[in-house]
């Protein structure tokens, strides 16, 4: 006899507002148990420092959460230049200081603009990337250096929000703000690092925020101290305090509202539900405009699937079934 799961069978995506502090596990099942979920799973990792929009989905709606790992992504993040860190953050030990050299804003853009574009980057050693079973940031605080693969990334845009030199005369640490639009993979931290070597003096990030994570955005996040705020414990005592968190969920569609929809009928949902492929009319192909597509009952979604061979439906992965 099957094990009776622990928890509510609860779907939806929230989108959290991941305070700083904490990991964005810690976070996850702090989610976990206020809405005493069955199952639950984030969509990337935020370091401890940064703080952000965390799309955390809940039930069925984890079985997306891959397309979301996989979208770009917006950071807004603050850079202190002149210095570098055993970490490339604030939580780590300066290791060297530098002059900061006179840059005019003109410059720096110019600068700025030498990152834009495809490229490699090695992940840094303070992160969560694992090797033998292990996060590479617990080797780093041994002192142990990985050898790390570079990755492809692709950095779409960096806007300078602000920008103080080191000749202000107000004895503040020269610093630059930034926004980053950039592919999955992308660490903004060594980011950060590449834009203090080439400017010649070091810089490590003090502040990050993450503003958007594919389809969603900070406007749509709710904080976890505005969750607790509506309850008198860390766990809601009834139905009605259950009912208002779960209206603040956003259904599962939502994290691939990217791929057309096709709408089946009964017999195409037999043959879905079995995991059989169902053929569809070339006009039906040319609507779609691309390789994936949501598949809809009753206006349900009931699977995400590929097209193959031009004229044929294949469920990828089944939802609510």
């Amino acid at each position: 006899m099957a094990r009776k799961k622990k928890g509510r069978a609860i779907n939806g995506i929230l989108i959290l507002d991941k305070p700083a502090g904490i990991s964005s596990n810690a976070a996850l099942q702090k989610i976990k148990r206020l809405y005493q979920a069955q199952k639950a799973g984030h969509t990337g990792s935020l370091d401890p420092l940064a703080t952000g929009v965390l799309p955390i989905c809940l039930g069925e709606s984890t079985k997306v959460s891959h397309y979301l790992l996989d979208a770009d992504k917006r950071y807004r993040a603050r850079c202190i230049l002149g210095a570098t860190t055993t970490s490339g953050d604030a939580d780590g030990d300066i290791i060297e200081t530098n002059q900061v050299p006179h840059l005019t804003e003109v410059e720096l853009l110019e600068l700025l603009s030498t990152f834009v574009g495809e490229q490699e980057q090695t992940p840094p050693m303070f992160s969560a990337l694992k090797y033998n079973g292990r996060p590479l940031y617990e080797y780093a605080r041994q002192g142990i250096v990985i050898e790390r693969q570079a990755r492809h990334i692709n950095l779409y845009d960096i806007k300078l929000l602000a920008y103080q030199n080191a000749h202000a005369g107000n004895n503040q640490p020269a610093y630059i703000e930034i926004e980053v639009h950039c592919s999955k993979g992308t660490y903004i931290r060594t980011l950060c690092e590449d834009i203090g070597r080439v400017i010649g003096c070091g810089a490590y990030i003090t502040m990050l925020r993450r503003i958007s994570s594919g389809p969603f955005n900070l406007q749509q996040s709710i904080t976890i101290e505005q969750l607790y705020q509506q309850f008198s414990s860390d766990v809601p005592a009834d139905e009605q305090q259950l009912a208002q968190m779960d209206h603040l969920l956003l259904n599962t569609d939502h994290a691939v509202m990217q791929y057309p929809s096709y709408t089946l009928n009964e017999t195409q949902l037999k043959q879905i539900q079995h995991g059989m492929s169902i053929a569809i009319e070339v006009n039906e192909r040319q609507k779609l405009h691309t390789d994936h597509c949501r598949l809809y009952y009753n206006n349900t979604l009931i699977a995400l699937a590929i097209i193959k061979d031009n004229c044929y439906l294949k469920p990828k992965r089944l939802l609510f079934l």
